[in-house]
């Protein structure tokens, strides 16, 4: 166990770097200690080093959880490395615990051998009761088989910005620069990049800006004149494609590639919106792009939210919403009116834990049941799930592509932990993303309002007002060529059949399932959907590293289900299904499939690790 506090000796280990092929850093504290902006920030200087990365911000549900409780503890954690990454990483090899209940509640994951840093000034007898503890757990053997740097972050941020003269309240806010710069010296990242962002962020405040900079730098020069000076790593950058690359998150993803779809097609987006965790940032996001044919309306609720989407599409603009599962339970109504009259609908769930309020600031999967069959009557729509932060753009844009060209509405499935978490994205070229290809009816010669394109069935889309193709709409039943209102017994058994018709006959229009690692056939496919991605993939991939008959494929089309699915599953002697859900698309294979998939659920709010399916495959294939 080290700890720190002497300057370091000349011709001492001072200097020497140890060159790593990637790390995890995990950095914890109370809700107002600033660990989301630090591990942003440590994110930017990363990716700016070349590093391939992942991030998974952990938010505390609690609005206004008391300062010092274990029910407050916001943390972030970041995986770089000089390798293509895929998850946030298992276990961290570095942990930054600002106060006890962030030690408390993180240093059970923390590697063995793994470098510790707390911030000593928090553990308080007052901190020490709040966290649960009756002793200083720094002075007994949880700390044994670490490393430690126990360093009182508080008194050398109050010296390092005592020159500015603000008030100690506003010193103390400086505590996560102060670490941050420490973290910037252990990996060698440049300050320059944050140090903008300060004085950006704090413009109007330039004392502040001078605080949080001269913390940055104290906690840098720390590193230099102390034994931490014994952890001190590279990273070198990852080896990546040519291109323009920006750091993104799953809601910027899904925001942006609302405006590509407005851009592609020619049409207005019109964006109706409710605050709700963890979708509102899409919203946020949104609204700072009404230059490129994107209208973003914040209604009262879920419900004239959505509404608003559907009156939009039928104007002859492209209706978006976007919501969480209890926001989408509200939706339900106005979605049927939406496959009722046929008009094209983009829906994006950022699922969170349920059910009804739930665990807000948690990530889960246990939506897709409620998107595939989640409202009254046979009232089929569309599923897609984006696999990765980046992947949301691409998945947004294919939600919107299919919703135009079919007439109907589509759920796109994402969720807190691709939502919240980044990744390095490569900006794509335009002329390589899909045509979103828009007409108008606008002859009134033979018109019909439901009279249907023979390919895709879908039924022309006539601007209201256009002289010749005036025509009523709503959500009772339609005549199958005329839209008018019929109880017909027969017409709705035909209508019925041909809106499933209609959603299945998309397939004709996705990829072929593909495998992601491994071959067609064999012993065992782990096959997922969503944010499960990254973590199957690396456990797959692992697993085959030791010589295991094992393939992963990723299913990101789940209504309609891609065509040769049937036959892939069918190749292989066992299916696993890892999901954050209690079994959901496990359900769903074997019912539309037949096969006796297995399922592997985790629902606790957390994403997968990648031991834990690794572990998971090594057992099935000894079983």
């Amino acid at each position: 166990m080290a700890q720190v506090g002497q300057p370091v000796p000349d011709g001492s280990a001072a200097g020497k770097v140890k060159t790593l092929p990637g790390a995890v850093v995990r950095f914890a504290g109370d809700s107002g200690d600033g660990m989301q902006v630090t591990g942003a920030q440590f994110t930017v200087a990363a990716a700016l080093a070349g590093n391939d990365l992942a991030t998974f911000p952990d938010y505390p549900a609690e609005i206004r959880a008391p300062a010092g409780t274990t029910y407050g503890v916001s943390g972030f954690q970041i995986n770089f490395a000089a390798r293509d990454v895929f998850t946030p990483g298992d276990a961290p090899d570095v942990l930054v615990a600002m106060n006890p209940a962030a030690f408390k509640t993180n240093i059970k994951d923390l590697k063995r051998g793994g470098l510790l840093i707390v911030n000593t000034d928090a553990f308080t007898q007052q901190n020490l009761k709040k966290a649960g503890y009756e002793a200083n757990p720094l002075e007994g053997d949880l700390v044994d088989g670490y490393s430690l740097l126990a360093i009182d972050i508080t008194k050398a941020t109050l010296a390092a910005v005592k020159e500015t003269g603000i008030s100690t309240k506003e010193a103390n806010r400086c505590k996560n620069f102060w670490t941050l710069g420490l973290m910037f010296w252990v990996y060698g990242r440049e300050l320059e990049s944050t140090i903008k962002w300060i004085d950006s962020k704090f413009k109007s405040e330039p004392t502040v800006a001078q605080a949080n900079i001269l913390a940055l730098k104290s906690g840098w020069a720390y590193g230099e004149t102390t034994e931490a000076s014994h952890f001190r790593y590279d990273v070198p950058a990852a080896p990546v494609a040519k291109g323009t690359y920006r750091n993104i998150g799953g809601n910027q993803a899904t925001a942006l590639g609302i405006v590509a779809a407005a851009q592609l097609s020619g049409v207005e987006v019109v964006f109706g919106a409710y605050p709700i965790t963890p979708a509102s940032d899409i919203l946020h996001d949104l609204a700072r792009h009404k230059a490129y044919g994107v209208t973003t309306v914040q209604m009262e609720d879920e419900i004239a939210a959505i509404c608003v989407a559907v009156g939009a599409s039928y104007a002859g603009k492209l209706g978006v919403t976007a919501s969480s599962g209890p926001g989408i339970a509200l939706k339900t109504e106005a979605m049927g009116l939406a496959i009722a009259t046929e008009l094209p609908l983009v829906i994006v769930n950022v699922q969170r834990g349920g059910p009804s309020t739930g665990l807000p600031t948690k990530t889960e999967q246990a939506d897709l049941l409620q998107a595939l069959y989640g409202r009254n009557g046979e009232a089929p729509i569309a599923v897609l799930a984006a696999a990765s932060p980046g992947d949301c753009f691409h998945m947004t844009l294919e939600a919107a592509r299919l919703a135009a060209k079919y007439m109907t509405p589509v759920m796109l499935l994402t969720d807190g932990y691709l939502a919240n978490g980044a990744e390095p994205w490569r900006v794509p070229s335009v002329a390589d993303l899909p045509k979103i290809e828009i007409t108008f009816r606008k002859d009134p010669e033979g018109f019909q309002p439901f009279l249907r394109d023979p390919e895709t069935l879908a039924r022309p889309w006539a601007i209201p007002g256009t002289p010749g193709l005036e025509h009523r709409i709503g959500g009772i039943e339609r005549d199958y060529d005329s839209g008018h209102i019929s109880y017909d017994p027969d017409n709705h058994e035909k209508m019925s059949h041909t809106r499933a018709a209609k959603i299945a006959g998309i397939a004709r229009d996705i990829p072929e399932q593909k495998i992601e690692v491994g071959t067609d056939s064999g012993k065992l496919l782990v096959i997922g959907w969503g944010s499960t991605y990254g973590a199957i993939r690396e456990a797959v991939q692992r697993s085959r590293d030791r010589g295991l008959d094992v393939s992963h494929a990723h299913v990101k089309y789940i209504n309609p289900f891609p065509r040769n699915l049937a036959d892939l599953l069918k190749r292989f002697e066992r299916v696993l299904v890892p999901e954050i859900n209690l079994g959901q698309l496990v359900k769903v294979l074997r019912s539309e499939f037949l096969v006796p998939a297995e399922s592997f659920p985790k629902i606790k709010g957390l994403p997968f690790k990648i031991e834990e399916i690794e572990d998971k495959i090594r057992q099935l294939m000894e079983s």
